[in-house]
């Protein structure tokens, strides 16, 4: 089992940065591939940035790359989403999500584990 509560959304200007964070706890925390998705209103929930368990390995989703950066930290059971250069369209709910497989991985339907989700709105 792993617990994951999101932190960091909030109101920002567009051009502007968030970063968000994730706190992950459980026996399987450590060990997981640990993912960023969003979803927005009235749209399906879609892959924005993955990292491996070791952190070696990441990928994005083409709209956000050169903008967001992903990042963890094992010792703290923590994942970090940077968000730079914020557009309108980033606007949605985000989700921290984890998986057993400890690859990158971009379709959500191999993540067990979900957040309960943070907003962050871009205003133009």
């Amino acid at each position: 089992q792993v617990q994951l509560v999101e932190s960091g959304g909030g109101l920002v200007q567009a051009g502007g940065s968030l970063r968000l964070s994730c706190a992950a706890s459980g026996r399987s925390a450590s060990s997981a591939a640990l993912g960023w998705f969003r979803q927005a209103p009235g749209k399906e929930r879609e892959f924005v940035a993955s990292i491996s368990w070791s952190g070696d390995g990441s990928d994005y989703t083409d709209s956000v790359k050169g903008r967001f950066t992903i990042s963890r930290d094992n010792a703290k059971n923590s994942v970090f989403l940077q968000m730079n250069s914020l557009k309108p369209e980033d606007t949605a709910v985000y989700y921290c999500a984890a998986s057993s497989l400890a690859v990158v991985i971009t379709k959500k339907e191999f993540y067990e584990y979900w957040g309960q989700g943070t907003q962050v709105t871009v205003s133009s």
